[in-house]
């Protein structure tokens, strides 16, 4: 069993920040990448932000220098996302994404439970 736990949405205003924060757990061999999503009322889920276990770092064009994608240090089983300069753009609900591997042999895609992010004007 895999278990991805976010924290830290909320309510903030337009230009402000917040950070958000995902740890994996269970069963766990290895994780290959971590990342962000997003998904907002009456739109499909969209990328926002993915790092990888070789350090590799990715962003959505509509976020790219305001976010900061970073992992832990030392297990690298917990991904974070540091947002600035919100927008009321940025309103979503902000799913953490692993790609995990419970053998050596396969991976596959984990999701956690989502947090909201609401930006105000």
């Amino acid at each position: 069993q895999v278990q991805l736990v976010e924290s830290g949405g909320g309510l903030v205003q337009a230009g402000g920040s917040l950070r958000l924060s995902c740890t994996a757990s269970g069963s766990i061999y290895s994780i290959d990448a971590m990342g962000w999503y997003r998904q907002a009322p009456g739109k499909q889920r969209e990328f926002v932000a993915v790092i990888t276990s070789g350090g590799s770092i990715n962003y959505a064009d509509s976020v790219k220098g305001r976010f900061t994608i970073s992992t832990r240090d030392n297990t690298k089983n917990a991904v974070y996302l540091q947002m600035n300069s919100l927008k009321p753009d940025d309103t979503a609900v902000y799913y953490c994404n692993a790609r995990i591997r419970r053998t050596v042999l396969a991976s596959r895609d984990y999701w956690g439970q989502g947090t909201q992010v609401t930006v105000s004007s």
